[in-house]
């Protein structure tokens, strides 16, 4: 039982070698100009220890985007918690913070950038979606329960939302202008949540 738990571990402990090996490679260079060699020695493995953890390299980068998007999301969290006697501040405070960390070089680069491209429109939404969709969910649902949002399923509401602060943040990280194509969606984003709300303007 012994031997096995310690095999467990080296395993476990190999594999996040290798993550931390790689995110700062796909952060810096991206993913298509990192190749599995160039990880496993700056992981200090073997090249066979990667494809061991990982079916490839794209299954590699989806470790490291899940780490990104955890991270990002308990971030978020922290500052929600933290705002959350005023509905409408905590929503402008929620998007604020959004933009703000996506606006981060290694956000930026590895959630906005390479993760659609690496994996995929479709694996990329599904990953991202599962972290943010939760966020989301547990903001409205406080609201709702405050009686600052009226009664309603709370889920498709979630997907809207989190479906706007998406797209929100690539257009400003596509744009020439990010600092005013920031300025620009945040003024939308604020728009559409207040509408929402019920807030003055």
């Amino acid at each position: 039982m012994k031997s096995k738990r310690t095999q467990a571990d080296r395993s476990a402990a190999t594999r996040q070698a290798l993550v931390d090996a790689a995110r700062p490679l796909f952060a810096a260079k991206g993913y298509a100009a990192v190749g599995t060699d160039e990880i496993a020695r700056a992981a200090g493995v073997t090249r066979g220890a990667l494809y061991h953890q990982f079916a490839g390299k794209e299954e590699l980068f989806a470790a490291v985007f899940e780490q990104v998007e955890g991270e990002v999301t308990d971030r978020m969290a922290a500052r929600l918690l933290a705002d959350g006697s005023d509905p409408a501040r905590l929503m402008h405070d929620g998007i604020d913070a959004w933009l703000a960390v996506c606006a981060e070089p290694e956000v930026h680069r590895i959630v906005l950038i390479e993760a659609p491209a690496a994996l995929g429109w479709e694996r990329w939404r599904e990953i991202g979606q599962r972290y943010g969709v939760g966020l989301v969910e547990a903001a409205i649902r406080t609201l709702v329960d405050a009686g600052q949002l009226p009664q309603q399923p709370v889920r498709p509401l979630a997907h809207v939302l989190v479906g706007a602060l998406e797209e929100a943040a690539l257009y400003a990280a596509r744009a020439e202008d990010r600092e005013a194509a920031t300025r620009e969606v945040r003024a939308a984003l604020v728009a559409m949540v207040d509408g929402l709300l019920g807030s003055p303007d």
